[in-house]
């Protein structure tokens, strides 16, 4: 008996430590995304200051016309995003035209701030529900599958820099990281 609990050990360890090294894989490139212009320029938390970094038309920079949302998050009280940004499908095909997606724009909840924070804040962020918009792993799967935003990140259209990847990729390595236990850098 106990010779097969030794081997089931050393069967079992370097099997752990891989799903552990592929989840810290999976979980970079998560970052990358998370990390990524096309994101952080709304994942901007209690600011409200949405921005225009590297998104290929120009210096990054602030939002223009000194956008600032309120608690809502559908822009400037007086002026929702929606006033420039078009709610309904399109292809993007005009560079630099008003972003168009079949949803209602918005910023994402302060919670959701990723600008400016380090690999191990939005890994902690992310792997907790009560930090996460209140998402489990699967639910967090299902979301970024389906999301307008976040498939538009990765397809913004003629002009524009897109995140890295795909939203299927992102959904793959979130994957991953869960069953690896959502492992962060700073654990």
């Amino acid at each position: 008996m106990k010779r097969l609990a030794l081997l089931l050990a050393c069967v079992t360890a370097p099997v752990a430590a891989q799903a552990q090294d592929s989840g810290a894989a999976a979980w970079d490139r998560i970052y990358a995304v998370a990390s990524h212009p096309r994101c952080t320029n709304c994942h901007v938390g209690a600011s409200g200051r949405p921005a225009w970094d590297d998104l290929g038309y120009g210096a990054s920079r602030l939002h223009g016309m000194n956008i600032v949302a309120g608690e809502s998050r559908i822009g400037a009280e007086s002026i929702p995003c929606r006033a420039c940004h078009i709610g309904a499908a399109g292809d993007n095909a005009v560079p630099h035209a008003a972003p168009q997606i079949d949803d209602a724009w918005r910023l994402p909840p302060v919670d959701l701030a990723w600008r400016g924070k380090s690999s191990a804040e939005v890994c902690a962020q992310l792997r907790n529900p009560e930090t996460n918009d209140g998402f489990d792993m699967a639910e967090l799967i299902e979301h970024v599958s389906t999301s307008a935003f976040v498939n538009y990140g990765f397809t913004p259209g003629v002009g524009r820099n897109p995140a890295p990847g795909s939203a299927v990729d992102l959904a793959r390595d979130i994957e991953i990281w869960a069953a690896a236990g959502s492992p962060c850098t700073s654990d």
